[in-house]
């Protein structure tokens, strides 16, 4: 939830048949080239996140200063939390949240916080993708504008992997008409406070089965193979090692495109 505005397609926002226009989109691609996804399960690279979060939250009021100088919460250590570090050209540029809540574990920051609305849709059998604590690195953020993009391919990357009823996304309300152009998300709650900010969130959702495909289409950057999706998603077994880094393959399915 860092506040960053970010950039257009340069597609515009009416009607499901628009696509993203292609000097974007290969510009995005060119990105991608650069682009390394990290699960930050401990060490540095978590203390580094939670030290981006921090700081790029506190730039913009969004937390109160605090000794720490990092953001986190008990979310985090959930058995179905997963933390990203998205590195650039080597730097660590952004990092999001992403939690997977259904029957089995229904517990994430926007069924707690959103209760009411989502924990009885939650034991009818809905899942959400629920990203939270998207943060941008303050100067990367001016240098590369499509960041947005970049990071929030892995809250499309978790659909597909785990073909929720939907996905969810708690936001200031300025951020609104972003997530409906890209996501075609709509309201589903009023905003209320989310735990350790200053400022209250709305709750948006895209239903995945009528959204998705449609935004993969538009934005093809987004693709992913299954190998990707179990490399970011797939727990590894006991004693295996999980993986480093794990590299962008949308380039890979628009080439065979």
């Amino acid at each position: 939830m860092r506040d960053i505005k970010p950039t257009t397609a340069g597609a515009g926002a009416r009607g499901h048949e628009t696509e993203v226009h292609a000097p974007f989109a290969r510009n995005i691609f060119s990105v991608l080239e650069k682009v390394e996804y990290r699960v930050c399960d401990g060490g540095e690279d978590l203390e580094a996140i939670y030290r981006l979060r921090y700081n790029s939250y506190l730039d913009v009021g969004m937390v109160k200063p605090d000794a720490s100088r990092m953001v986190n919460d008990k979310y985090d250590e959930m058995p179905n939390s997963y933390r990203f570090g998205v590195f650039y050209d080597g730097h660590l540029v952004s990092t999001i949240r992403l939690h997977y809540a259904g029957p089995e574990f229904p517990v994430s920051p926007s069924t707690e916080v959103f209760a009411d609305e989502l924990a009885p849709r939650v034991a009818a059998g809905e899942s959400f993708i629920d990203p939270s604590r998207f943060a941008a690195d303050l100067q990367w953020s001016t240098q590369l504008r499509v960041l947005p993009y970049i990071t929030l391919r892995l809250a499309v990357v978790a659909c597909k992997h785990f073909n929720p009823t939907y996905c969810l996304t708690a936001i200031k309300e300025e951020h609104a008409a972003f997530y409906h152009r890209i996501f075609r998300s709509v309201e589903a709650a009023k905003p209320r406070m989310y735990p350790g900010l200053t400022m209250p969130v709305h709750l948006y959702q895209s239903r995945c089965s009528d959204n998705m495909e449609d935004t993969i289409r538009r934005f093809p950057f987004f693709r992913s193979t299954a190998f990707e999706q179990r490399m970011l998603f797939q727990r590894p077994a006991k004693g295996e090692p999980a993986p480093l880094t794990v590299l962008p393959t949308a380039k890979y399915l628009s080439n065979a495109a």
